[in-house]
């Protein structure tokens, strides 16, 4: 089993979450399996793709830029797929527009 953990720019994460609802591997068009995902915003140090997106923090002492992070679970063949619907739908043009980790779950246990 895997974590993805995605880091996204505000102005991409409805069509990141819509391209990962549509997916076959998240279960989308042929309504399979469904995955868990969980949403933060987090204050990231991202390029700014205009001037509204960035701001500074005092709490940090420096500007930072409100972006959007994401954690799903995936069994490990599902990954590529996943990762590939998340960078397609995030793409903003710029050099680096977020990033995509993905890490191994050594346990992951349902609550009933």
């Amino acid at each position: 089993m895997k974590e993805i953990k995605a880091y996204v720019h505000r102005s991409r994460i409805a069509d990141v979450i819509a391209a990962l609802k549509d997916n076959p591997a998240w279960g989308g068009a042929r309504g399979g399996r469904r995955h868990n995902l969980a949403v933060y915003v987090v204050k990231g140090s991202l390029l700014p793709l205009d001037s509204d997106e960035q701001h500074y923090s005092i709490d940090l002492g420096d500007e930072v830029v409100n972006e959007y992070k994401l954690e799903l679970l995936c069994e490990d063949s599902e990954v590529e797929a996943l990762s590939a619907a998340l960078m397609d739908a995030a793409r903003t043009g710029q050099a680096v527009a977020g990033w995509i980790t993905v890490i191994d779950v050594v346990s992951a246990t349902p609550i009933h």
